[in-house]
């Protein structure tokens, strides 16, 4: 049994070695890309081009931006911005792009994807013997036992009327890949018949690299239907190849292959583009057929670098409270826990750096908010650590022969539950919120799943393996005290003496609770949301200066002439970029007052109007993933402990999110980007918190059924408040510091965080345990109703029934 647990503590040792030593070495060697925020990028603007059939209008426009969103995300740029400006341009702000030209290529591509018949080569001269690729009903297994008939031979289908000869006015000549002139017909598909494309090698086949195009239903009849009639041709006749057409290039033009029939064509919804590519080529063209065609031609008419939204000074500010807050929290787990809270400390610097090379390795982008989210999941990393240890005081405490290493196992083992619950329910979450958003929703989404996935690494490898060796050694065996494992805290010393009874009355918690939500529904109401640029558009001037200005001389001059919230981007050598909400007129000529006085001699070069970058579809992307996303944590807590738990769980998420809107409109604050990812940040917390404190009571409800469960609830409260309040303050501490060191530019995300936590913790203990309760006693009430046990319809006891598991 005991080389048993030594060969585990090795094995767990190792793996945690590696671990660091891999991530210590990404974090040498790669570094993490910063945001347009820290450090700037590149700015391509493209304008829309009219077409005999569409005007690049307003709403066209709007549609392109979509398009180019998805060309972004699929070109691996993470954090960028697109915006409208005017209402025939579009501004892409990409940060660090390695290759800014092809990025521009890429995005002006207009990616119309059509499929024609071909009739035959141009000059007349149609060579039986031209060898082209083959569109195979299976890619990897051309050969089919279906042969094709000679159209002439008895049985064979007759010439579709389709393949006979057009007009000539009718036809399109464009060269093949190798050059030669085809005569093609008109498209008999678009790509909007493409359900999805993908970049393929086939290495059996030697066909190399490869673009595979699955159609959808409509596609997959037309795509029957165009070769069906193209296999009623000899092989060898131009006119039995498809000519596959991407914005007037000629990209492939397959032969249907012998085994297809005539009449019959590929019926199974797919083909596969062959060509000379290589890897890029292959993969550009598949991102280019996903992202769909631009309803507009664009043209890039501007590119150039630009300066970061942020100064050098409110950067090094963040840094500093980022530094200060972490201390804190480490001087605070240190405080309460002693030796074991020191080793959680190293596991913590290790966690940070585990996620940072996590980042660095997929090619993520770090804003300011961003880093200090980074910052805040160190201090929240800290609820795994603090799980285990405030478990193994109670094992030591209910020990007839305490050891410090007895009871550090009897806390790994029975915290195991609560800590895989809650990352269980976020890692969902974040999944979903990965596969149906988009944009920076879809960045957060990663970053959450890194910071859970490194924070159980941190706290059931690294801490244990730690903590084990530690209280092994015999000098700390003789010193049970100084573990901090030996003494149950002050928390819970105060809480045993006082034994408060906090679900006795559960309907007032939910009243107070209801106040609150009709408190910070009226201010939604009577206030207004006052959402940010992001969400409304403005207003962008941009001029050119006969002296260089500093941006950050230059947003400190506009927020003292009423401007605090204006962006600030240096553009070239004497360029500089103002974006603010709606200006009129007169507010407009201020900023430029402003910028002279700083610069000198002022030319504005542009002046415009510029839509949101979180745009409609977007935002509505996010709320859908958001609503799945609940739906199946609340599916997931109902499987793992009762519907009852679940519901109350993710009502008291909604719960917060509806308070912290409401505070918010009530302050009159932005509600913005850095909002959504406060937003997020808070639901995250919520839904943790309550885990934590069910799985609490279904352990106890497994002990004991026959006490009721607002007894039970109660109990599991003050079992788990010293956790909540210890891991809050971890929290805090690092949100403190942002808030009085990190400048301007964090205050609004840290008070944004500040008053989830407190709700977040409100919630889990004084709405989601009181709703729990309330849907028990309604559960029970209506069983009796319905068993008709002679009761008379009375009205149920005050209180509940024993609970069941």
């Amino acid at each position: 049994m005991k080389r048993t647990k030594r060969s585990t503590s090795r094995v767990r040792a190792l793996f945690a070695l590696a671990v660091i030593a891999l991530s210590v070495y990404i974090t040498a060697t790669i570094p993490v890309r910063l945001g347009l925020d820290l450090r700037g990028g590149t700015q391509i603007v493209l304008e829309t081009r009219s077409t005999p059939t569409t005007k690049a209008d307003r709403e066209a426009t709007d549609r392109a931006l979509e398009v180019l969103r998805g060309r972004v995300d699929a070109l691996g740029v993470a954090e960028p911005t697109l915006v409208r400006s005017g209402s025939n341009r579009i501004i892409v702000e990409l940060p660090g792009v390695q290759d800014p030209k092809k990025a521009a290529d890429v995005l002006g591509r207009t990616a119309q994807l059509t499929f024609h018949p071909v009739v035959g080569v141009a000059d007349g001269t149609e060579d039986p013997a031209t060898s082209k690729p083959e569109a195979s009903k299976d890619p990897k297994d051309p050969k089919d036992p279906k042969e094709t008939k000679d159209p002439k031979e008895p049985g064979a289908s007759k010439e579709p009327e389709a393949s006979k000869k057009p007009d000539a006015s009718e036809e399109l000549v464009l060269p093949d890949e190798s050059g030669q002139k085809l005569r093609l017909q008109d498209s008999a598909m678009t790509g909007k018949d493409v359900k999805g494309a993908q970049a393929r090698f086939e290495q059996e086949t030697g066909a190399g690299w490869t673009v595979t195009v699955d159609f959808d239903k409509a596609g997959r009849a037309a795509w029957a239907k165009l070769t069906s009639e193209a296999a009623c041709r000899q092989v060898g006749d131009p006119a039995r190849r498809v000519a596959i057409v991407l914005d007037d290039r000629v990209i492939s033009s397959p032969q249907v292959a012998p085994s297809v029939a005539c009449g019959t064509g590929i019926a199974d919804g797919s083909t596969q583009i062959t060509g000379s590519f290589d890897d890029a080529q292959a993969r550009e063209l598949a991102l280019l057929i996903n992202g769909g065609a631009l309803p507009v031609p664009v043209e890039t008419v501007e590119q150039h670098t630009i300066g970061p939204t942020l100064g050098a000074s409110a950067i090094e500010a963040t840094a500093w409270a980022a530094v200060i807050g972490t201390a804190l929290t480490i001087l605070f787990i240190i405080t309460v826990y002693r030796l074991t809270g020191f080793l959680s400390a190293v596991a913590l610097l290790c966690y940070g750096v585990i996620s940072y090379a996590a980042l660095a390795v997929l090619g993520a982008t770090l804003t300011l908010p961003g880093l200090a989210g980074f910052v805040l999941a160190i201090g929240m990393a800290v609820d795994a650590n603090v799980l285990v240890f405030e478990r193994a005081r109670e094992e030591y405490a209910g020990m007839h022969r305490p050891s410090p290493r007895s009871a550090l196992t009897a806390g790994f083992r029975n915290a195991f539950s609560a800590i895989a619950d809650s990352n269980i329910t976020t890692l969902i979450a974040a999944g979903l919120l990965f596969f149906l958003s988009t944009g920076p929703v879809r960045g957060f989404a990663v970053t959450l799943a890194i910071g859970v996935v490194a924070s159980m690494i941190s706290a059931l490898v690294i801490t244990r393996v730690l903590a084990e060796f530690a209280v092994d050694r015999a000098w700390v065996r003789r010193r049970h005290l100084f573990t901090g494992l030996a003494t149950t805290g002050r928390v819970r010393d105060l809480l045993v003496r006082r034994d408060p009874d906090l679900m006795r009355r559960p309907r007032r918690w939910l009243a107070v609770s209801a106040v609150l939500l009709v408190l910070a529904g009226s201010g939604i109401a009577a206030r207004g949301l006052n959402f940010g640029l992001e969400f409304t558009g403005g207003r962008l001037i941009e001029y050119t200066t006969a002296t260089p200005v500093n941006p950050e001389r230059a947003r400190t001059a506009l927020a003292d002439a009423g401007f605090p919230g204006a962006l600030v981007q240096s553009s070239n050598d004497n360029g500089l970029t103002v974006r603010t909400e709606d200006l009129t007129n007169a507010e407009a000529a201020k900023v430029t007052g402003t910028i002279s006085e700083l610069g000198g001699k002022t030319e504005k070069i542009r002046d415009e109007l510029i839509g949101p970058s979180l745009g409609e579809e977007l935002r509505r992307n996010a709320l859908i993933a958001l609503g799945v996303a609940l739906s199946a944590q609340l599916l997931y807590l109902a499987a793992r402990f009762r519907w009852l738990f679940g519901t109350a769980a993710v009502a008291a998420l909604a719960h917060d999110v509806v308070i912290l809107v409401g505070v918010f409109a009530w302050l009159g604050k932005p509600i913005d980007g850095v909002f959504l990812a406060s937003l997020l940040t808070v639901i995250g917390y919520s839904v943790n918190d309550s885990v934590v404190l069910f799985d609490r009571i279904r352990e106890l409800l497994g002990r004991d059924r026959k006490t009721p469960l607002e007894q039970i609830t109660n109990k599991g409260i003050l079992q788990t408040l010293p956790r909540t309040i210890n891991t809050g303050m971890g929290a805090v501490l690092i949100l403190i510091s942002l808030t009085v060191f990190g400048g301007d530019s964090l205050t609004d995300f840290a008070l944004a965080l500040l008053i989830g936590l407190v709700i977040g913790t409100y919630s889990s203990v004084f709405t989601a345990s009181p709703l729990a309760i309330e849907l028990h006693r309604h559960e029970r009430g209506g069983r009796r109703r319905g068993s008709g046990d002679g009761s008379g319809g009375g009205k149920p006891a005050r209180r509940s029934a024993p609970a069941r598991v």
